[in-house]
């Protein structure tokens, strides 16, 4: 009986990469109001705050995202008298700073820097700072780049917050991105008016820098200049906070946190999962293959499937092993029906493994 075995030569083999997309819809019913925040995860550590498309206590529920704030040295924020959590706000923003944005030459923490240009300008610079990190099921290898769209809210009216909107888009990444970070690319969000006209200065397609989308890592950076320097209107927020500064140092982070995502209106993104694969080329020549390796192949030292001694032997093909140099084996791929394989016939079985 012939042989089981084939090597497959190297030039048999080949790599391929593909980048698979799959666009991923957040509406803001999901992140408040359609299970009443019971899908709203609030921490002892009052950190940060966790959202889930479903009540967190079911076994079905997914996390979606978390929402924190920060605090940067810099910020006329930072020494503030009535500050609550004042620490914690600090370590936050230093924290994301020297992940996201990594040191200088001193091995000081750069800050977040509106148009990611760290060494020319001053003046961009974004010291108090919400943030929604994306969990990795949504962003899987990353977010594409040039998709990433949040829709915000910012009526004054707390009750109507959507009736004037605003949209960060980062347009253009596709081809304009940074990479002087050290978790990867990332862009720059850019702030227009949706609906109503809530932006001072800024009609049609006017956009202008207003934070920062992380792809690798799955992180947005809200300046909160959003909601008070370059609205005309405020942040919607309950009566006793009527600035967001404030709010930023007279409430907690999960206070702040649910001002924002009260506010959200839609989030959109298209994710990015790099598939590689290695494809052998299995050739089975006229004569390879027409036996079986099957004991019940045989009967009385006659093949079964031979009616007539005179009859071209016949084999089915139902399972190719791919063995390593010790006859290991090391995969195997199961044919969706047997392949009859005759002396008569040539084939050639494409492999494909992915990881």
């Amino acid at each position: 009986m012939a042989s089981i075995y084939k090597t497959i030569r190297s030039e048999d083999i080949a790599s391929t990469r593909t980048v698979l997309h799959e666009a991923i819809p957040l509406t803001g019913t999901i992140v408040s109001g359609t299970y009443s925040d019971n899908n709203i995860k609030n921490y002892s550590h009052g950190m940060f705050q966790s959202v889930y498309d479903y009540p967190y206590l079911s076994s079905s529920a997914n996390h979606i995202f978390d929402i924190s704030m920060g605090i940067g040295e810099e910020s006329a924020l930072y020494n503030a008298a009535n500050s609550t959590q004042v620490a914690k706000k600090r370590n936050i923003y230093n924290q994301m700073a020297q992940v996201l944005m990594g040191y200088d030459k001193n091995g000081n923490i750069n800050r977040f820097d509106a148009d990611g240009d760290l060494f020319t300008t001053t003046g961009d610079k974004m010291d108090n700072i919400m943030f929604l990190t994306f969990s990795r099921l949504l962003v899987k290898d990353e977010v594409q780049k040039g998709t990433f769209t949040l829709e915000l809210g910012v009526n004054a009216t707390y009750s109507d917050p959507f009736s004037e909107r605003i949209t960060l888009k980062d347009t253009g990444a596709d081809s304009d991105y940074r990479v002087n970070s050290p978790t990867g690319e990332y862009g720059i969000l850019y702030v227009s008016n949706s609906a109503g006209v809530p932006l001072d200065g800024i009609t049609g397609s006017t956009e202008q820098p207003a934070g920062l989308i992380y792809y690798q890592a799955g992180v947005a950076v809200l300046t909160a200049s959003l909601f008070d320097g370059l609205l005309s209107s405020s942040f919607p927020m309950n009566s006793d906070l009527e600035t967001v500064d404030a709010t930023l140092t007279g409430s907690n982070i999960e206070t702040n946190a649910d001002y924002l995502r009260r506010s959200v209106y839609n989030i959109s993104f298209n994710n990015s999962i790099e598939l590689n694969s290695t494809i052998y080329f299995c050739h089975l020549g006229a004569n390879e293959f027409n036996y079986s390796a099957n004991p019940t192949y045989l009967s009385g030292s006659e093949i079964k499937v031979k009616n007539q001694s005179t009859d071209d032997p016949v084999s089915y093909l139902t399972t190719i092993g791919l063995y390593s140099s010790d006859n290991q084996l090391m995969a195997t791929a199961k044919l969706s029906e047997p392949i009859k394989k005759t002396p008569a016939t040539s084939l050639t079985f494409r492999v494909r493994l992915d990881y």
